[in-house]
């Protein structure tokens, strides 16, 4: 076993503990808001780790940069995702009104 895959292994499992753990806590909150709070970290943790670990295991090239990428917009389209969900279950609750700008 390399130090590259050592590495990879531990970034692995940290990001797969986290998406467990994110799943968890997904069944157990019971309002949609709360919910939101366990899918955050799933989308910008959890998830980038898993392809840190992808792109280390690979080593350096054309795939690793590729995996990189989509670790990146997989960590920006996460909070942009929570945020337009939060906006909608908001004005499907009526606290914000449907032509608001905020």
């Amino acid at each position: 076993m390399t130090i590259r895959h050592g590495c990879a292994v531990a970034l692995l499992v940290i990001g797969t503990g986290v998406l467990l753990l994110c799943a968890v806590w997904l069944v157990v909150l019971p309002r949609p808001y709360q919910r939101l709070h366990a899918l955050s970290p799933a989308t910008s943790v959890g998830g980038p780790l898993v392809v840190l670990a992808l792109a280390v295991e690979t080593g350096p090239g054309r795939a690793a940069v590729k995996l990189l990428l989509i670790g990146a917009i997989m960590a920006a389209g996460g909070a942009v995702t929570a945020m337009a969900i939060g906006r909608a279950t908001a004005q499907r609750d009526r606290l914000v009104r449907r032509d608001s700008p905020q």
